[in-house]
């Protein structure tokens, strides 16, 4: 039972800093790149990650041993991830719209994002790929969103003080934010050897 828990909170360390989804793996970099213009719009992103990525983390865990290893399907899983992933944002995106139109509309563009965010599959299937239990697929879910939330919050930062910044022209715009992504991914390196995860 202790090295049950013990291993649960090292795979959530482990996925927030030395194994972080995007730095690490670089999946959702597409989103990541497009939205950390400003801190406000990669919290509300952030934040939308971390909560689908931990949901359907345990929502594929048991779809997949539950239904698709029993019926010898294993073969559909990338297919029935997406499907799960993208029915559960459009499910959080209805409830949302339906209790609080406030906050609809302040996420706006974020929810359907979420669903083409390849960092959430990424975790889904590397649940699979190292065997995971339920508890330590939701803890990897979990800190692989707070993770992703982590990097592109220290972006939109950033992003947000090279407003003001004398940057050289043929470095505007992609090029700067590039290099920011290479040196943060390398910074997130520096924690490599105090927690791995297979």
């Amino acid at each position: 039972m202790e090295q049950t828990a013990l291993s649960v909170t090292v795979i959530f360390f482990a996925a927030v800093f030395t194994n972080n989804i995007l730095l690490t793996n670089f999946l959702g970099m597409c989103s990541f790149l497009a939205i950390s213009r400003e801190v406000k719009s990669s919290l509300g992103l952030g934040l939308a990650v971390i909560f689908v990525m931990t949901s359907t983390s345990a929502l594929n865990y048991i779809v997949y041993y539950y239904l698709l290893v029993p019926f010898e399907l294993v073969h559909f899983r990338y297919i029935v991830f997406i499907i799960v992933i993208a029915a559960f944002v459009q499910l959080i995106e209805m409830i949302i719209d339906r209790v609080s139109p406030r906050l609809y509309v302040i996420l706006g563009i974020f929810l359907p994002l979420i669903t083409v965010n390849c960092a959430i599959l990424g975790v889904c299937l590397f649940m699979i790929i190292r065997q995971y239990s339920l508890m330590q697929s939701v803890a990897y879910g979990a800190g692989g969103g707070i993770g992703w939330m982590l990097a592109i919050l220290a972006m939109g930062g950033i992003r947000q003080k090279l407003k003001a910044a004398p940057i050289p022209r043929p470095l505007e715009g992609p090029g700067i934010t590039l290099i920011i992504a290479g040196l943060m991914a390398l910074a997130f390196m520096g924690f490599s050897g105090m927690i791995q995860i297979q």
